[in-house]
C-alpha cells in the first residue's frame, strides 16, 4: 500500500544527495515471521550524507492484515533543522493512520518561528489530514509541531491526498535544508547532538510499535531492532534502571 511512498522517498533522496549506505546491525536489516495466520516481512534501509547523519526507513508487509511505512531523517549535528518523521500504518484496509511532521528539537519561540512556522501553509492546505487526534503514547508538546498531519483515513485518500501531502512536505523540507545555515560553534553542535540523543531516548521509551514488532518477530528481536537500529542512541530501560 505504501510502496509508492517508499519509491518516491528513495528517488527524491538519490536525486538530491550523495548517499552512502549506513551500517544496519547484522540480522536487523530484514526479517520474516511465519507466526499465526498472517506471515509478515520487515525490511529496512539506512543511508548517510553530509547533510544528514542518518536516513532510515522501514517497511512491514503483512499482506492484507497490515502495511506499515516508517521513516525518520536526522540532520547532521551542525544543523538545527527539525527531524523529518513519517509513520503510515494500515490494518486490514479499515484502520489507516497517517502521521507526518517536522519534529522540533526545541520548543522555544525563536526556534519554532524559524523552523516550524514555514509548515503553516501546508498544514492549512490539508485540513482533512490534520484531525487533532489524541496522542495516547506521546506528549504532543514534545518533539511534535502544531502543524503535524495526523489523521485516520481511507485507502483512497492515502493514494491521493496523503501522497500529495507527502510530496509537499518532502519538498518543503529539502527547500528549508538548502537555505539553512550550518553551525560552527562546538557548543552549538554539542547541543544538537544531545537533543537528537534525547529524541531517541524519548521515542524508544514510548514507541507503541515495539509491541507490534514483538508480535510478529519476537521480543528479543524487537528489542534489538528498537535500540540497535531505530533509536540507536537510546539506552534500554533495563539498562537505565540498572545504573
Amino acid at each position: 500500500m505504501y510502496q509508492p511512498f517508499l519509491n518516491h522517498l528513495e528517488q527524491s533522496l538519490f536525486q538530491r544527495f550523495d548517499l552512502q549506505s549506513r551500517l544496519i546491525p547484522a540480522g536487523l536489516e530484514a526479517q520474516v515471521s511465519e507466526r499465526g495466520k498472517n506471515p509478515a516481512s520487515i525490511k529496512s534501509w539506512c543511508y548517510e550524507c553530509p547533510e544528514f547523519r542518518k536516513i532510515r526507513y522501514t517497511y512491514i508487509d503483512a499482506g492484507a492484515s497490515a502495511q506499515i511505512f516508517n521513516s525518520v531523517i536526522y540532520p547532521s549535528h551542525n544543523s538545527e533543522l527539525p527531524l523529518l518523521g513519517i509513520d503510515f500504518l494500515s490494518f486490514g484496509q479499515v484502520k489507516n493512520l497517517i502521521v507526518m511532521d517536522f519534529q522540533p528539537l526545541f520548543q522555544d519561540e525563536a526556534y519554532l518561528t524559524k523552523y516550524i512556522h514555514p509548515l503553516k501553509k501546508l498544514h492549512e492546505k490539508y485540513p482533512d489530514l490534520a484531525q487533532n487526534l489524541e496522542m495516547k503514547f506521546y506528549d504532543a508538546n514534545q518533539y511534535f509541531s502544531k502543524y503535524l498531519l495526523f489523521a485516520k483515513t481511507d485507502p483512497e485518500t492515502v493514494k491521493t491526498r496523503v501522497f500529495e501531502a507527502f510530496q509537499d512536505y518532502l519538498n518543503l523540507y529539502w527547500e528549508m535544508l538548502s537555505t539553512s545555515e550550518l553551525l560552527t560553534d562546538p557548543s552549538d553542535i554539542q547541543r544538537i547532538a544531545k537533543a537528537q540523543r534525547d529524541y531517541d531516548q524519548y521515542s524508544a521509551d514510548r514507541d507503541p510499535a515495539s509491541g507490534l514488532f514483538s508480535s510478529y518477530f519476537g521480543h528479543e528481536w524487537s528489542e534489538k531492532f528498537l535500540y540497535g537500529f531505530l533509536f540507536e542512541d537510546a539506552m534500554p530501560l533495563s539498562a537505565t534502571v540498572a545504573k
